[in-house]
């Protein structure tokens, strides 16, 4: 068994043991991948500011997001496709998820389906959803999600139409995979992938084949996907999505401080500041350039969270004091779920608890709660993407 210490080492146990296209599925953006790299690499440009001699005993990275407690400010985040990383990848995710106290989000565009994850759970987990045209068909899926128990709905607003990432289209990314050449040649080689694959039946998108209209098999899927999304989505239209669930809400994908107030304005209960992890507009600025913006705009209205480049825990703890009240990993828990199935997505939280703890201690902070911008050293004119760092 390798010593796994960081998020990196997961990773490249996931390069090796993943087929091509899933791998690069997730560790890739659109065009440039100009988004997707400074997602990270913007990160490094906030510094801590480093207290000694502090009583460091008790710490605590409890807290709460809307309202259900999390034993630290971090969510798995919807990872599309989940289940093609490791065998029923995304019941794995979810029961790692619960085990470690945080909460795991279930995209639509699953594997796995609702009721296949609340089946293997015992406590409520969190449903996003795309923005569809068909009425009926969100309205099954908003039903389906309150009778498997989910907690909160996410409505995803930034993928009206898809942003191109090269090498998806270059991979024929598919699933289940489709059998060229190439793929299987690659995909022999992973042998322990493979022999997962072979013992699941779970091997399209279980949330829509079956239940969609016109969708009865994998092959009449792709027709659907190109003509679902509403490209005439509005603000009027997400708030008749919170009418029709009735429960909690958060609205993932707003990047601007006028797109946060509209948010709040229909009554959802958090938004999270992402940029879908620089899959779709590429050129944009980075999720963290964008957050200090968005809260002096809302954050006194509304639950903001973060998603889009975290690697660690000294970024969550970033993100944080800056005034995230939690934070999303995706791209994280799927290398170590692509590494190592459900222990890998367990380290992968272990790695990040831990980093996330050690550090707040060495800012003198012992409560999460208690983290703010007086623990950081950050850049003037971070938040102003006018400005060159």
């Amino acid at each position: 068994m390798p010593v796994i210490t960081n998020i990196e080492d997961l990773r490249k146990i996931y390069e090796r043991r993943a087929p091509r296209m899933f791998y690069d599925y997730a560790e890739s953006g659109s065009w440039t991948e100009q988004t997707f790299r400074e997602n990270t690499s913007d990160f490094r440009h906030i510094r801590f500011r480093q207290r000694v001699a502090v009583d460091m005993d008790n710490r605590s990275t409890a807290t709460k997001m809307i309202g259900e407690d999390v034993s630290m400010p971090v969510a798995l985040a919807p990872v599309g496709l989940t289940g093609m990383q490791s065998a029923d990848g995304e019941i794995k995710a979810a029961r790692a998820a619960e085990k470690f106290g945080v909460p795991f989000t279930l995209s639509t565009m699953s594997i796995c389906s609702i009721e296949d994850v609340a089946a293997h759970t015992t406590k409520p987990f969190w449903f996003q959803v795309y923005t569809l045209k068909d009425d009926d068909f969100m309205r099954r899926l908003f039903d389906r999600a309150r009778d498997a128990g989910c907690s909160a709905i996410v409505v995803t607003v930034d993928l009206q139409v898809l942003g191109q990432r090269h090498k998806d289209i270059k991979n024929g990314m598919s699933a289940p995979p489709k059998l060229t050449v190439k793929s299987v040649a690659n995909m022999m080689t992973k042998v322990q992938w493979g022999l997962g694959m072979l013992g699941t039946k779970r091997r399209f998108f279980g949330n829509i084949v079956g239940h969609a209209k016109g969708v009865s098999d994998p092959s009449s899927l792709s027709t659907w996907t190109a003509e679902a999304f509403d490209v005439s989505l509005d603000w009027d239209r997400i708030a008749q999505f919170k009418k029709w669930w009735g429960g909690k809400l958060i609205v993932k994908g707003i990047m601007d401080a006028e797109d946060a107030r509209r948010a709040a304005d229909i009554g959802a209960d958090a938004i999270i500041v992402s940029n879908h992890g620089g899959r779709q507009l590429d050129g944009a600025v980075s999720s963290i350039r964008a957050l200090p913006a968005i809260m002096d705009a809302v954050g006194d209205r509304i639950e903001v969270h973060f998603d889009s480049g975290i690697r660690s825990g000294q970024d969550v703890l970033k993100a944080v004091s800056l005034g995230a009240k939690g934070t999303y990993i995706g791209r994280a828990f799927t290398y170590g779920l692509g590494a190592m199935g459900e222990a890998g997505v367990t380290r992968a939280l272990e790695v990040i608890h831990k980093e996330l703890d050690v550090s707040m201690a060495l800012c003198g902070e012992t409560d999460i709660h208690n983290v703010g911008p007086h623990i950081l050293h950050v850049p003037q004119g971070f938040g102003d993407p006018t400005v060159a760092l």
